[in-house]
């Protein structure tokens, strides 16, 4: 009887806000499946868990999947987790969760701590339809033009981007949309750091700058209703 996959949310942050059948799931895996080695070691060492891990990222995924796929065949029991928060949301696993469809195996979600909700339920805008774009091109010139494409989807928007480019992408969002765009940022979310700034993006820009932040965020724009026209 083949065994089964399991997705495994983990902290983003906070290493308290592990659920128990996270920990309990992890703990009775024949193997843990995640992202980077050294991450998923520090994580596990914390909650005491000692496994046989297996890596598996956007270089190795294709040659890896067929050996985990013959590991739950033979009736291994394999958690599958991201170096933080929910897998496969901007994560690798993709295909190996195809993979597993394909071959009639089952795959089981465990859910838990993500970046995305938290943002958006503190940014005060309406929430209850949005548009995740997800990362932006490192490139200057296609992150503008995804910035005016954006623009014209009338949603809450959500925006995810690597610490060092908070600055920048900012600057661009205020060329793009306009420097009095209400948007919101959600910085370090569940750390001892972590800080919501609210209102127009010269504003925000202007904290983060005063601040010097850099660190892990997500930002949400507020695109859903036009802006009114000053008269």
């Amino acid at each position: 009887m083949a065994g089964k996959l399991f997705l495994v949310s983990v902290p983003i942050g906070n290493k308290k806000d592990i659920t128990l059948r996270a920990l309990e799931r992890l703990s009775n895996s024949h193997f843990i499946i995640c992202e980077e080695l050294k991450p998923a070691r520090r994580l596990l060492a914390g909650y005491k868990i000692t496994k046989e891990l297996i890596p598996l990222n956007e270089h190795n995924e294709e040659e890896t999947v067929p050996e985990i796929i013959s590991l739950l065949k033979e009736g291994k029991n394999l958690s599958l987790i991201s170096d933080a928060g929910t897998p496969l949301f901007s994560d690798p696993g993709k295909y190996l969760v195809k993979q597993c469809i394909d071959s009639k195996i089952d795959v089981s979600p465990l859910p838990g701590a993500n970046s995305i909700l938290p943002a958006l339920i503190t940014s005060g805008f309406d929430v209850n339809s949005f548009f995740y774009y997800g990362w932006l091109s490192p490139k200057k010139d296609l992150r503008r033009k995804e910035l005016l494409k954006l623009k014209r989807i009338k949603e809450t928007i959500v925006i995810m981007e690597t610490p060092y480019r908070l600055k920048t992408i900012l600057s661009d969002i205020k060329k793009t949309f306009g420097e009095n765009f209400n948007i919101s940022l959600a910085y370090k979310l569940t750390m001892p750091e972590e800080l919501i700034l609210r209102g127009a993006v010269k504003t925000v820009l202007a904290e983060v700058e005063k601040r010097n932040l850099k660190g892990e965020f997500v930002l949400i724009v507020n695109n859903k209703f036009k802006h009114s026209k000053r008269i």
